[in-house]
């Protein structure tokens, strides 16, 4: 609220996935005129939010956090819960997806399960289309909000306010068809053989998530060498090579911490508070035995590389059909998605992976010495 410096003037924001979902609504009630500019539309499904109940928060009980996190994840992950602690439209859509509860309403056509898994994620973004049209005034901006894409190939985006915010005469989406925005002018976008005026513009243009290893090693402006002068970048080249998605071999005391040969999470705090346990490990264990350095060995790196690969690759197909988005590369699926991908027996399963390797104690596959 109070973005009064914005009362008289004409604001271009483009991009219409998470960030400008929270924008947008903000923007349209602030600005003269609003202009959204869309490439492909998000699905936007009810967010549901409300105050929190103060007797509910008082009856939680210590470690609820870390409960809540772990059902979260579980069922984000496919597998069944006793109960939904979070229930909201993440859950709730991933439950019909992929654990059965949309398949049960065309359980009489017979359909084999890949063909019914479609069918099922079809119909939920029917419905979401049937959501908008419900909420957007104008059938024109409507159907040019429409999500015609399956469920998860692009982030889908809950928010109770952005629909709504279309109605409003000042709020006009642009839409161009798939295409982005061409070119600026002096005077503001141009898109098609139209220009609009403009005083600011706003980028929602998405950010670089680093899922390529080719990516990772030039994201901090600074180059990381290893053994021999060897550069973490000429060493994943073609795509990354690691033990347990930490380790580089050639690369002593290098812990690198991303989703490249590790986990996946949609709440990332997971995959941060996992990975975070095993490096505290490492660094007490390394202290404890008084080791100056560890790296992975050649040996265990080609077989994690080998079962990256073997593992991994189940996405590919579903993400080549998609509409472009961070999640395919715009569009553009790189040939190193397969090595570069996450661990594809899921965060889970990498996590009690890495809690035997813990257990095991013997630190196997690194190592363990003074550096060179």
């Amino acid at each position: 609220g109070g973005l009064t410096g914005l009362q008289d003037k004409r604001v271009g924001l483009i991009g219409t996935g998470a960030t400008a979902v929270q924008v947008v609504p903000q923007l349209g009630k602030w600005a003269k005129e609003l202009y959204v500019f869309q490439r492909t539309p998000s699905s936007i499904d009810a967010r549901g939010n409300r105050p929190t109940d103060d007797e509910w928060a008082k009856s939680l009980k210590p470690g609820w956090q870390a409960e809540r996190v772990e059902n979260f994840n579980r069922l984000m992950s496919g597998l069944p819960v006793e109960e939904d602690m979070v229930a909201d439209g993440w859950t709730e859509n991933f439950t019909n997806l992929y654990l059965g509860a949309g398949a049960k309403k065309f359980a009489d056509l017979d359909l084999p399960p890949d063909v019914l898994a479609e069918v099922v994620d079809l119909d939920l973004m029917k419905k979401n289309r049937e959501r908008i049209a419900s909420i957007v005034n104008d059938p024109g901006t409507a159907e040019k909000l429409m999500p015609y894409f399956r469920h998860f190939c692009k982030r889908p985006c809950y928010h109770d306010d952005y629909l709504p915010i279309f109605n409003r005469p000042n709020v006009h989406l642009v839409d161009t068809e798939g295409r982005g925005v061409e070119t600026f002018s002096d005077r503001g976008i141009v898109v098609g053989d139209q220009e609009y005026e403009l005083d600011c513009v706003i980028f929602a243009t998405g950010f670089d998530t680093n899922v390529r290893a080719s990516r990772y090693t030039n994201v901090g402006g600074f180059s990381i060498y290893g053994r021999d002068g060897l550069s973490l970048a000429d060493k994943w080249a073609s795509g990354g090579r690691s033990l347990h998605g930490l380790h580089v071999h050639g690369f002593p005391n290098l812990i690198i911490l991303s989703p490249i040969q590790s986990a996946y999470a949609f709440n990332w705090q997971r995959i941060a508070d996992g990975q975070s346990e095993q490096v505290a490990y490492l660094i007490t264990e390394a202290k404890r035995r008084g080791l100056r350095a560890f790296e992975a060995t050649q040996a265990a790196e080609d077989d994690w590389v080998a079962s990256i690969i073997s593992k991994s690759g189940v996405q590919v197909e579903f993400l080549q059909a998609c509409t472009p988005g961070y999640f395919n590369g715009d569009g553009k699926l790189p040939e190193t998605a397969v090595i570069d991908g996450a661990y594809a027996g899921g965060n889970i399963d990498y996590f009690e992976l890495l809690a035997e390797w813990r257990k095991e104690g013997s630190l196997a596959g690194l190592n363990l010495g003074p550096a060179d």
